[in-house]
């Protein structure tokens, strides 16, 4: 249950990080506002890792002798993407109006990741539709929470929550690899 936790913390980092770019840009902090992004940006977390678990069972015969080497790669990409998106620049400067054609297309952008991780959750020891429903609870709550710092001017953890994110992705990665191949 831990890893799940870490996963899913680490998943909503980058959905924190653009809550907070887009509370920023708001301006002032809007309940409504928060809540729908919150509500955007966790159901798509939740949704995008079915289509990933749904891949790797599909797939599973196929790679059953590797799937662990698969689940580090693909967990140490997505943490190194995240990782290297911390030091760029914020998509959100270049959004001139928030729309809710906007808003929609930032929460499958920012859930992309959470698909490739969904290809890992038949290697973790809990139900995958349980996993699915803890990291899209998760990202609404830090989603709606980033836009509350946002727009009170607190744009300080927006990268810093990538990189955070980006490292547990990693070392998750490593753990899933090391629990196959050193034990």
């Amino acid at each position: 249950m831990f890893e799940v936790l870490l996963l899913a913390f680490a998943l909503s980092m980058d959905a924190f990080a653009v809550a907070v770019g887009l509370g920023v840009k708001s301006g002032e902090f809007n309940r409504n506002f928060a809540l729908k992004i919150g509500l955007l940006f966790g159901f798509f977390q939740a949704l995008m890792p079915l289509f990933g678990y749904l891949a790797s069972i599909g797939l599973g015969t196929f790679i059953e002798s590797v799937d662990h080497w698969v689940a580090f790669v693909l967990l140490a990409a997505i943490g190194a993407k995240m990782l290297y998106e911390s030091f760029g620049e914020d998509v959100e400067d270049e959004i001139a109006i928030i729309t809710n054609k906007v808003l929609l297309l930032l929460a499958i952008a920012t859930s992309i990741d959470a698909m490739a991780a969904g290809f890992t959750l038949n290697l973790l020891d809990i139900n995958p539709f349980t996993t699915m429903a803890i990291i899209g609870m998760i990202t609404f709550g830090f989603s709606y929470f980033g836009v509350y710092m946002g727009s009170k001017g607190d744009s300080y953890l927006e990268n810093k929550a990538e990189k955070i994110g980006g490292v547990i992705l990693i070392l998750i990665g490593i753990k899933i690899l090391a629990d196959h191949t050193l034990f």
